[in-house]
Formats: structure tokens, C-alpha cells, sequence
């Protein structure tokens, strides 16, 4: 039975790992990670608006020129092509891309694992039998498999690396769920008689926050840089789409007379990897 002196102690205990898990979240590299991000970000988002020149507009009188040279700012490929615009449009598309990859795999992952954890018995059976099917695919030959169907098309692209990804958002948040609901703040909140869904909003959801928004950003660098290597053997979006990784193949032969223009987007990708797997460290 309720009573009000004792309503708000699962508030309070859930209340308190939220703070502890907020004062250690922003250390030092997470907010480097977070300025690099929002700096990539705000490139792909305004870039396109603020850049009018289209990023398949090809000028053969202005192939391969320098950064700044006929108002170019980054220069231009070997179509003629403005980099910077296509920079932009690329960075658009690997914070989109990443983003719909990580979301579509969080969301099935992390409700499996908390229902395997919840239910367990041939429900959490099942499910741990299926993630391990998964595992044993090599998960880039799961996304060929689908690319297989239709090469070149984002669909197949971001559904096998979510197919894929979708494991490890299982597994951890199965591991904490059942780690949190043999806890005693989850035992008093039933003894008190608080519903299922109390317990699931009021406590596993802020102790499972911290790992799944870790596993997130993890995720959205493993599906840039997926994506990276796929246009790398020419299986990945087709061209003339502006991706990075498919910007740097695509200038590979000109390597000795634009340098730059490889290494651009080749710091594109470094630098969102980089900003993500900081934003996904480990408390110091």
C-alpha cells in the first residue's frame, strides 16, 4: 500500500543516478567531441543553403583548380565541380545516413533487450539465439547481401548496417535491464505497488541513457565510416552523388596534381569519426 512519505522514493533514487550520470557526462573529450560535431553540423546544414553553386554542376574550364582560385573557394574536382560545395552536401549526407542507421538499430535493440530481460525464460532465449545469428554474419557481407538486390540505393544500404547494428543496442540494454530490476529501488517501487510502467519510465529509462546514447554515437561512426569503405569497392551509393568516401576514390588518379582535394574529404570522414567516438568515450 502507498503512502505519500514513501511515493517518492523510486523518484528520488532515479532522480539521483540522472544527476550522478549528468555532473560526469561533459568531460573534457565529450566536449571537444561536441564542438567538432556542432561545427560539422552547422557546415552541412547551412553549407548547402548559404553555397548556391550545384554539387553536380560540372565547368571543364575550371578542372582541378586550387583553393581559391576563379572564386572557388576549396577549389574543384576533376569534373569542375565547387568542393565545397560538394563537402557540404557530403557531410549532409553522412550526418543523415548515420543518423537513420543508429536510430533504426537503437530502437528495435534497446525494446528486445529490455523485453528479453523482462520476460526472459524462451522469450529471452529466442531473441539471444537470434543476436547471435546476426554475430556470426560478418556485418559488412550482410550489407552486400542486401546491396545485392539493389546496388548503388540507399535502402538496402542503411538496412543491412542497422540489420547489423541493432545487436549490440540488445545485448547491452538486455545486461542492464536485468541488472536494474534486481535492484533494490526497482524492489521497494513493487512493494509499494507501482506499475510496470512506472518502473520502466522512472528507472530503467535513466539507467539505460547513459550506455545507449554511448552505443549511439559508436553506432553513427561505424555506419560512416561502413559507408566509407563500401563506396571504397565501388558497391556503395552510385555517383555522381557527393559521399566523401566516394569523393576520395573518385580523386585517387589525380592524387599528384590536387592533393588537397583527396585530403579534404578524407578529414571530412576523420573528423566525424573522431568528434563521434569522443562524444562515445568512457568517463575519466
Amino acid at each position: 500500500m502507498k503512502t505519500k512519505s514513501f511515493a517518492n522514493l523510486p523518484t528520488d533514487v532515479a532522480a539521483d543516478m540522472m544527476d550522478g550520470s549528468r555532473s560526469a557526462f561533459w568531460t573534457p573529450a565529450r566536449i571537444t567531441g561536441a564542438f567538432i560535431l556542432v561545427c560539422l553540423l552547422l557546415f552541412a546544414v547551412l553549407g548547402p543553403v548559404l553555397i548556391s553553386t550545384d554539387p553536380l554542376h560540372q565547368n571543364y574550364n575550371a578542372v582541378l583548380v586550387g583553393p581559391g582560385v576563379d572564386g572557388y573557394l576549396l577549389g574543384t574536382d576533376h569534373f569542375g565541380r565547387s568542393m565545397v560545395s560538394r563537402l557540404a552536401h557530403g557531410a549532409q549526407l553522412s550526418f543523415a545516413m548515420a543518423f537513420v542507421t543508429a536510430i533504426s538499430a537503437a530502437v528495435p535493440g534497446i525494446l528486445l533487450g529490455v523485453i528479453a530481460a523482462a520476460r526472459g525464460g524462451m522469450v529471452e532465449r529466442g531473441l539471444v539465439a537470434l543476436s547471435d545469428i546476426i554475430l556470426a554474419l560478418p556485418g559488412l557481407l550482410l550489407v552486400l547481401l542486401l546491396l545485392a538486390f539493389a546496388p548503388g540505393e540507399f535502402g538496402p544500404l542503411y538496412l543491412g548496417l542497422a540489420l547489423y547494428l541493432w545487436v549490440e543496442f540488445f545485448r547491452v540494454a538486455r545486461i542492464e535491464t536485468a541488472r536494474v530490476i534486481t535492484s533494490p529501488s526497482v524492489e521497494a517501487t513493487r512493494l509499494l505497488g507501482f506499475s510496470r510502467l512506472y518502473v520502466f519510465t522512472r528507472i530503467i529509462v535513466p539507467a539505460l541513457t547513459g550506455p545507449m546514447a554511448t552505443l549511439f554515437a559508436f553506432a553513427m561512426g561505424s555506419a560512416i565510416i561502413a559507408v566509407s569503405t563500401l563506396s571504397a569497392i565501388h558497391v556503395g551509393l552510385r555517383p555522381p552523388t557527393p559521399e566523401l568516401g566516394a569523393m576520395i576514390v573518385e580523386l585517387v588518379p589525380y592524387y599528384s596534381e590536387a592533393p588537397l582535394q583527396i585530403l579534404m574529404p578524407a578529414i571530412g570522414i576523420f573528423l566525424l569519426v573522431l568528434g563521434l567516438q569522443l562524444m562515445a568515450g568512457r568517463k575519466s
